[in-house]
């Protein structure tokens, strides 16, 4: 039922899942240094996690730091994310800074896609949107639970919620705590997937248990899975070239 968003060259919802890969330097150097190590490793997209950048609280320093990661890797699709502790991620910024930033992110003409979390107010979340497609953004709806994995009425009530809201892509990250947690989430997605989605979704459940949901999203109706450089954004990422691998063979045999 859902359908795809083309970002550049590159069609979400369609084929293989593409394989998106973070950015965490916490400094410009850092940065220029990961975007061009990317370059080898020709992920679909690339996700700078600002949240781990010291200045991340400079607007300047943020522009220019994405104006250098542009500059490296002018032809694939970025994502500008601030991912807040509470979600998994390295800090807390207030909301209206929040706010600030991923707009001046959508602003930069530097960034394709911003993620934008589920659990801010309706009202701030709906107006970040509209701010992205202004500037020909799109925009990641997000929930992430690091403590558990909602049941699979709640899991598609969310996404359920990111696509009213208006967002591109919603996406839904859960932590498993037995093999069941992860039958739920990947169950989750199906449905959404067949029921309800307009759009691609992405889907996955975390740390060990929860690797088979990073590689079955052609299956199940994930559009984008997450791979490592080397340090994993979130428990249970692969390799890239491990993560190519397995979903090209998982591909031919469908």
């Amino acid at each position: 039922m859902s359908g795809t968003v083309t970002v550049r060259n590159i069609v979400l919802g369609e084929g293989i899942p593409k394989i998106c890969v973070p950015l965490m330097g916490a400094t410009t150097p850092e940065l220029v240094a990961e975007a061009g190590a990317l370059k080898a490793l020709a992920p679909d997209l690339v996700e700078w996690r600002s949240d781990y950048f010291a200045e991340v609280e400079e607007l300047g320093a943020v522009r220019q730091a994405l104006a250098e990661i542009s500059s490296i890797l002018p032809y694939t699709p970025l994502i500008f994310t601030f991912r807040s502790a509470r979600e998994g991620g390295e800090r807390e910024i207030s909301t209206e800074y929040y706010l600030r930033l991923n707009k001046a992110a959508a602003e930069s003409g530097h960034v394709d896609i911003i993620d934008v979390e589920l659990f801010h107010e309706e009202e701030d979340v709906r107006g970040l949107i509209a701010a992205a497609h202004a500037c020909g953004v799109f925009v990641i709806v997000s929930n992430h639970d690091f403590h558990g994995t909602p049941s699979q009425e709640e899991i598609v009530s969310r996404l359920r919620k990111a696509q009213e809201l208006g967002g591109d892509l919603p996406k839904i990250a859960v932590m498993p705590n037995s093999a069941g947690d992860v039958l739920a989430l990947l169950a989750a997605t199906n449905t959404m997937q067949e029921l309800y989605a307009d759009r691609p979704i992405i889907t996955m459940s975390m740390a060990g248990e929860g690797v088979v949901s990073r590689l079955a999203g052609e299956i199940f109706g994930s559009a984008l899975t997450f791979g490592a450089a080397h340090k994993p954004s979130a428990p249970g990422q692969l390799a890239v070239a491990e993560l190519r691998s397995v979903l090209e063979l998982l591909h031919r045999s469908l």
